[in-house]
């Protein structure tokens, strides 16, 4: 079962979602990956960095279309998912949530949420 615990930041003005514990498997399983063929997880890497530097430029060119944002975005996904399927655990990244575990999660937000939103009408953490 996934449990995905919402907590306050420290200045009780938002809402965090740690789920830095669910990314820790998949940068060792990609250390692995890495250290077991360098030159092959090496080209994903470089693949990934300029489809992600292409992507940052279509989105920030106003003379970029529509369609070449949409190209650029599609690469950069394309070469996420060839890196992350180097990584096992990149499977558990994704949380799936029953109906209870659904309910359950946005009661806590709720709760968290209206934390929030007293602590900025008061001006103090609650």
């Amino acid at each position: 079962m996934i449990r995905i615990r919402p907590q306050l930041t420290a200045d009780g003005r938002a809402v965090r979602i740690p789920l830095a514990d669910r990314f820790a498997p998949v940068v060792d399983d990609l250390a692995t990956a890495y250290a077991d063929d360098p030159d092959a997880v090496g080209r994903l890497l470089l693949a990934h960095a300029d489809a992600v530097g292409h992507l940052d430029h279509a989105v920030t060119d106003p003379d970029a279309t529509d369609y070449g944002r949409a190209m650029c975005a599609a690469e950069a996904d394309g070469t996420r998912e060839a890196l992350l399927d180097e990584s096992p655990a990149a499977a558990h990244l994704d949380a799936v949530l029953g109906d209870r575990e659904a309910i359950r999660l946005a009661d806590d937000l709720t709760a968290r949420a209206a934390c929030t939103r007293r602590t900025s009408q008061n001006g103090t953490a609650a």
